[in-house]
């Protein structure tokens, strides 16, 4: 994908910055929930599979949780509905809500991905958020900067999240496990 959106550039530089960020971490960036390293090249993978899920499906910054959640307020008022029924509706409720939003944030990007376990698993979906933390620490000179907060700006855009979804890619390809120069801070 390309842009010419020059405001969220990940250069090289910004990626050399994020490398020695990780001699810093007070974990290893490369190791999962699981306890388990992951190659640099899985996480690569599982960046790249999320960039393709959010073309296919769209990105949204965050979910809108102001939709009108009341119409389902008088769902109990109704004594004759058994727990069952009520039960019952409340799911249908909610899968039409999810029906309703096929577009995904990041992070529920990264964490679909994972769950499909074709590319990727809870711990690349876990890496991955790692990384991109790190790249938007390491751009904005900002030890507290974290992606999610990053991609929830009012102004970034689809293709600021894939930008920085690449540079996670490009970076994990080069200082993750498995890469032709040692990762740091395993």
């Amino acid at each position: 994908m390309t842009t010419t959106n020059t405001d969220v550039a990940f250069t090289n530089r910004t990626l050399t910055q994020a490398a020695g960020l990780i001699k810093d971490s007070f974990r290893p960036v490369w190791t999962g929930p699981s306890g388990e390293e992951s190659t640099g090249e899985a996480v690569a993978l599982h960046m790249e599979a999320t960039i393709a899920l959010l073309d296919k499906d769209g990105w949204i910054p965050t979910y809108n949780h102001g939709t009108d959640w009341s119409r389902g307020a008088d769902l109990t008022t109704d004594d004759s509905m058994t727990a069952e029924d009520m039960l019952r509706l409340l799911l249908r409720l909610v899968r039409d809500e999810i029906d309703d939003v096929p577009q995904r944030t990041l992070p529920t990007a990264l964490r679909h991905v994972g769950e499909a376990c074709e590319h990727g698993d809870t711990d690349t979906a876990h890496i991955a958020l790692t990384v991109l933390d790190l790249l938007v620490q390491a751009r904005t000179g900002s030890d507290t900067a974290r992606a999610t907060p990053w991609s929830e700006r009012l102004h970034r855009t689809h293709a600021d999240v894939a930008l920085l979804l690449t540079a996670g890619a490009r970076f994990a390809r080069v200082h993750g496990p498995g890469s032709a120069e040692p990762a740091q801070g395993v």
